[in-house]
């Protein structure tokens, strides 16, 4: 078991090794390309004025070129400038939006929460008027009740029965007496 352990963390090792040499391998071959790239920009630079110097046709023409190149490697930078501008007004833009949007649904939220505390408002407003029209109705069945006793107490009495010898009587007339309220 020691053995198997010991050849896996060498077998690990060894692939870790391995990979770092090839991140190496990589990263010299790059580094060899740009110097390569950077020697053959300085050869041709060199040709390019030798040739510029002999001050013939073809150093004329040279001449023309690399102002032409120079030109248009000015419009590239302007260009590049202002589409770094363009850029930055339109994260400009899009910040400005979502804020925007966000304030949008806050202020969403509190007309819901209005509309809300209104409707519940309207409804205790509701609740009120029946209330008050139920008490109104219930008072008046009270009055109306009472005076309806009181007529019947006194036809009773007016009739000049003797209705507490009479149990059913009795129990009506002391009924009547009882207070609606």
């Amino acid at each position: 078991p020691d053995e198997a352990a010991a050849h896996g963390v060498q077998h690990c090792s060894s692939r870790q090794t391995t990979q770092d040499l090839e991140r190496d391998m990589e990263r010299l071959k790059v580094s060899f390309q740009n110097k390569t790239l950077a020697l053959q920009r300085m050869q041709l630079t060199a040709a390019l004025r030798n040739k510029v110097k002999q001050n013939d046709n073809d150093s004329g023409l040279i001449m023309e070129i690399m102002k032409q190149i120079v030109t248009l490697s000015r419009a590239v930078i302007e260009y590049q400038q202002q589409a770094r501008e363009k850029e930055q007004k339109l994260m400009d833009l899009k910040r400005k939006r979502l804020s925007l949007k966000k304030a949008g649904g806050q202020k969403l939220l509190q007309i819901h929460t209005m509309m809300k505390k209104q409707k519940e408002e309207q409804t205790s407003k509701n609740v009120s008027k029946a209330l008050e029209t139920i008490c109104n109705n219930l008072r008046k069945e009270r009055e109306m009740t009472t005076v309806i006793q009181n007529i019947f107490q006194n036809i009773i009495i007016g009739s000049r029965v003797n209705w507490a010898e009479d149990p059913s009587l009795k129990s009506i007339v002391l009924q009547l007496e009882k207070n609606v309220y």
